[in-house]
């Protein structure tokens, strides 16, 4: 094999499967689980790395050749677009939703979503990413709207649709007779997937602080390779950077590992008791004190908290100027330069669009309460202004580069000195408008948890607990009852957190409130009454027989002649009980009356228009 060949093969054996791990979850009815939430938060870590993988993949691939500088080059590339998309998209689109909602239809909402993921796919494609990169980025905005889980309902048929033709695609280019003869290198590749991951997996979850049954539980569930790696895969074909028998062999190892996961996540419990019980004690003590360690509060120090602040800081408001720089000097610059004092007015238009970020470069406070407790003490003040004059140094030179697109040297340099003045000036301004449109962002981004307020899933190590929503089925005979009446708290031990009823969450419900059909009930337990609570709703669903049928509804017209109901009202004719419907008119000497009274004595020559049972009402007719 090729060095290229090894190259994306281990890229591809390293990346796990997220559909066929979610698929399994489900089925085996252990997504509520405590394990569960590691194991789908190492595929979300995975699928962000796969991303930056095939973009050092694809420079690999192209230059023929490891350059420390191109993929150095490549990996800014990358941050400054994912920068620049998150954060727009996060500023633009939870707005643009929440201001339309009640114009979107669900058809208008899902064409909307498709078009934002599409839109993103061409960017991403325009600037020499892969489209997957652009359909995950979209994926992550929208994600982070107060709508994601209806939009989430809408696209799956759309997502089926298109898993399906996309499998589809894939078993075609499997050519059998490179199968049987790479048939060793299959069977091999296999094995060290299920085996290899299982084990670093396992190891991963342990030096991260997990308890050694969870750890061998994610271990085991992570088993496999999935989408991610076919799409790197086909990346290698289309850049000719693999040979053409790695394709065909990736697919047969996946094929081989999706038939083995629904295995190794069933038999993950017996064997991780297994391995509990046969460990050496002192090694599961040294291993449960460990556990405990790591969960623990870890103090971090004032010098790291203030370093990450200005780092986050200074990396995203550059990204941003950078940005709108860039495009006023493409756009802007090209515009006005035929116009008579163009240059100015273009440089004046793009210093009042970054002004608000300047200024938050060169002088918005991060970590307010760590840096002056750090300026108290003598040594650290040296370090701590240093830190200020970089960024005033850092917002000087971007003024200077935005000029210098639109003047002469000589001319930027006064128009420097011009322009920092006038920021000193507005400098109350600036900082008004730049906290507005932080706390948009901000409120955009925190949109779903403040929606959600105390729902999202956490942990509690001490009593491994923790909490599991559950829907509740429309054919449950629970709803209805209050939670004084079903006593889930006597007989199975868990605690109701919320529950969430369409637009509405009710937080800590009291013991009058009732269940209804479509809740989303919020539970806080172990894993095995997080269990137990599953198995009573699936126990307290009322089974339709397929075998019966629907009744066939008509509205019909009878003229009563020998009726043994004649004489009598509507209430006492029992005709609603014996024609399974509703008397809708009357009409009795050629007046109609709609909707009669129940009191209204029914006489012969009389007619009735009678909503019921085909059958019943037809048998009604020959009486």
């Amino acid at each position: 094999w090729s060095k290229m060949d090894s190259v994306f093969l281990g890229v591809i054996l390293a990346i796990s499967s997220t559909t066929i791990i979610l698929k399994s979850f489900d089925e085996l009815g252990v997504k509520t689980q405590k394990f569960a939430g590691i194991v789908i938060g190492s595929l979300i870590v995975q699928d962000i790395l796969a991303i930056l993988m095939m973009v050092l993949l694809s420079t690999i691939a192209v230059s023929n050749q490891f350059s420390g500088m191109d993929l150095l080059l490549s990996v800014l590339k990358l941050v400054f677009f994912l920068v620049i998309w998150f954060l727009g998209g996060i500023f633009i689109i939870p707005t643009v939703l929440k201001k339309t909602k009640h114009l979107l239809t669900d058809e208008m909402l899902l064409i909307i979503s498709l078009a934002l993921c599409l839109t993103m796919v061409g960017l991403a494609a325009n600037v020499g990413f892969s489209p997957a990169l652009g359909a995950f980025i979209m994926g992550s905005i929208i994600a982070e709207t107060t709508q994601a889980e209806h939009i989430e309902h809408l696209v799956k048929p759309v997502k089926d649709l298109f898993g399906a033709v996309f499998f589809v695609s894939v078993g075609m280019l499997i050519d059998p007779e490179v199968l049987y003869q790479h048939a060793v290198p299959v069977l091999i590749l296999s094995f060290v997937t299920i085996f290899g991951q299982s084990i670093s997996s396992t190891f991963g979850a342990l030096l991260s602080g997990q308890p050694l049954k969870d750890s061998i539980r994610t271990g085991m569930s992570l088993s496999q390779i999935g989408e991610f790696s076919f799409i790197i895969a086909t990346l290698g074909m289309t850049l000719n950077a693999t040979s053409s028998f790695l394709y065909p062999i990736v697919v047969a190892v996946s094929a081989v590992t999706v038939f083995t996961t629904p295995f190794m996540i069933k038999y993950s419990l017996p064997f991780s008791e297994y391995v509990s019980q046969k460990l050496p004690r002192k090694w599961t003590k040294r291993i449960e004190r460990y556990s405990a360690s790591t969960q623990a509060i870890k103090t971090v120090s004032l010098w790291q908290t203030v370093i990450n602040a200005f780092l986050i800081q200074v990396v995203v408001l550059v990204v941003i100027i950078l940005a709108i720089i860039s495009l006023s000097a493409s756009y802007i610059e090209p515009l006005l330069d035929e116009y008579p004092f163009g240059n100015a007015l273009g440089a004046l238009i793009t210093l009042s669009i970054i002004a608000p970020f300047l200024w938050a470069l060169a002088f918005r406070r991060v970590a307010v309460n760590e840096v002056e407790e750090l300026m108290q003490d003598r040594k650290s003040r040296g370090p701590m202004t240093m830190l200020f004059f970089i960024r005033i140094l850092l917002s000087i030179f971007f003024i200077g580069l935005l000029l210098n697109i639109f003047f002469s040297s000589r001319i930027t340099l006064i128009a420097v000195i011009i322009a920092i003045t006038i920021y000193l000036i507005f400098q109350k301004k600036l900082h008004i408008r730049y906290h507005k449109i932080e706390n948009h962002f901000l409120a955009n981004l925190h949109g779903r948890e403040i929606a959600k307020a105390k729902r999202s899933r956490s942990d509690l190590t001490p009593w491994d607990g923790h909490m599991a929503v559950f829907d509740i089925a429309t054919e449950s005979n629970i709803a209805g009852e209050s939670l004084r009446n079903l006593q889930l708290r006597e007989l199975l031990g868990i605690n109701i957190v919320s529950i969430k009823r369409g637009e509405i969450t009710i937080h800590i419900p009291q013991r009058n409130e009732r269940i209804f059909p479509g809740d989303e009930v919020c539970v806080i337990g172990t894993d095995t009454q997080v269990q137990e609570f599953k198995k009573y709703l699936d126990q307290h669903e009322t089974d339709v027989s397929p075998e019966i049928n629907e009744p066939d509804i008509v509205l019909r017209q009878i003229e009563l002649k020998n009726h043994t109901f004649i004489g009598k009202s509507i209430k006492e004719s029992k005709l609603r009980e014996n024609t399974k419907g509703l008397i809708v008119g009357i009409e009795k000497r050629g007046i109609r009356v709609l909707n009669p009274e129940s009191n209204v004595i029914l006489e012969k020559d009389d007619i009735l228009w009678i909503v019921g049972d085909r059958k019943l009402l037809a048998d009604l007719g020959h009486d």
